[in-house]
């Protein structure tokens, strides 16, 4: 680039600077090579601009991630090995703008539905064939974790089918990429660097891979997750959720004891109301502060003792003792199938916040333990 170029000015966000200025100011700070590529595709055309000012921003934003990595006490060897080469992956951000509540607000399938595509027969007897295969671990992990065997395989079942798929997108990208692209910045950016600590921690760079979103391994942590509850369940020093049964299975009971199950109680009753059942006297206008519009559709509380008082009665199996306290929901609406569910749901809705969701995963549980 001749000095002539240098003394012509360039235009940036509405600014006219000399380039002979522009470039020291750019070639100094943690984002001097994201601002440098910017600048030298603005030079080289505004064909080539656009693409070329994306990727500086991108690389630009890896290396903040890098310094918050090294402030947090991540090893720099980690920090290269897993940052090497990582490009902004544009269909994680398309596959993220899809989702609920990213943009109008969607409908809720029926559960009718959703319960035929997830409390299937192939779901339900592969429980049944894993709580057979596995009998004495999983009877030592509900004994230490306090969570039944039939709820920890409805989550390993609902979330990956036994293992069958774990996703396989570059979590390394992915999660860069979310926490670059920012609608939900604070979230990703946290979850890139558990990431970097997982490695950190021995988690070989080739098991991260996973869902577009960051979730991997049998029951789908996220980098955070794993950091917190994951469990060496067979004691062999290394908690291995991808290929290791005992792990999954102690980390998925281990994230709902932490979540506060209550060990004895059930997660809810299917029950049928009687007509005339006055709805809006229970209507609750608690706004929950955490997916808000999944508990706005839960009554208020009371105790089964209360409702039974209210003539609703279970369709089968037994009821829950009259002190057990528990919330009314229709997820169809009235006249359809309805329970009433415990605290212990509001545990499996920790993990995936979604009634339809929680629901299939207490109806798969039950089935696999008929």
């Amino acid at each position: 680039m001749g000095d002539s170029q240098l003394a012509r000015p360039v235009r940036l966000s509405g600014v006219m600077m000399p380039r002979n200025r522009l470039l020291p100011q750019i070639a100094s700070g943690a984002w001097r090579a994201g601002f440098a590529a910017m600048l030298l595709s603005l030079l080289a055309g505004p064909a080539a601009a656009q693409d070329d000012v994306a990727a500086a921003g991108f690389q630009g934003y890896l290396q903040y991630l890098a310094a918050r990595a090294r402030a947090d006490g991540v090893q720099e060897a980690t920090i290269a090995s897993v940052m090497a080469g990582l490009t902004e992956n544009p269909r994680v951000i398309a596959l993220d703008r899809a989702q609920p509540g990213a943009g109008a607000a969607a409908s809720v399938p029926a559960f009718a539905w959703y319960r035929r595509t997830h409390v299937d027969a192939a779901r339900i007897a592969g429980g049944r064939r894993q709580w057979q295969a596995a009998q004495s671990e999983l009877g030592a992990i509900e004994q230490r974790y306090g969570v039944p065997a039939n709820v920890v395989l409805a989550i390993w079942g609902h979330e990956t089918n036994y293992g069958s798929y774990r996703g396989d997108f570059d979590l390394a990208r992915s999660l860069a990429t979310l926490a670059y692209e920012g609608r939900r910045r604070a979230l990703f950016t946290e979850e890139f660097l558990a990431l970097l600590k997982m490695v950190d921690r021995g988690v070989p760079r080739s098991r991260l891979v996973g869902s577009w979103a960051g979730a991997f391994g049998n029951p789908q942590f996220l980098p955070s997750v794993y950091l917190r509850v994951a469990q060496d369940g067979d004691g062999d020093g290394f908690a291995d959720i991808w290929t290791n049964r005992t792990d999954t299975l102690a980390s998925i009971a281990n994230y709902f004891r932490d979540a506060g199950w209550r060990p004895g109680e059930p997660w809810g009753v299917a029950v049928e109301v009687p007509a005339g059942f006055d709805r809006g006297a229970l209507s609750t206008s608690l706004a929950s502060p955490r997916c808000p519009q999944v508990f706005a559709r839960h009554s208020r509380w009371r105790t089964m003792g209360e409702w039974r008082a209210l003539g609703i009665v279970p369709k089968s199996g037994a009821w829950p003792a009259d002190s057990v306290l528990a919330t009314l929901l229709e997820p169809d609406g009235p006249g359809q199938t309805a329970y009433l569910l415990t605290g212990n749901y509001r545990v499996i809705l920790d993990y995936n916040c979604s009634n339809l969701y929680a629901l299939s995963v207490g109806l798969l549980a039950d089935e696999i333990a008929r």
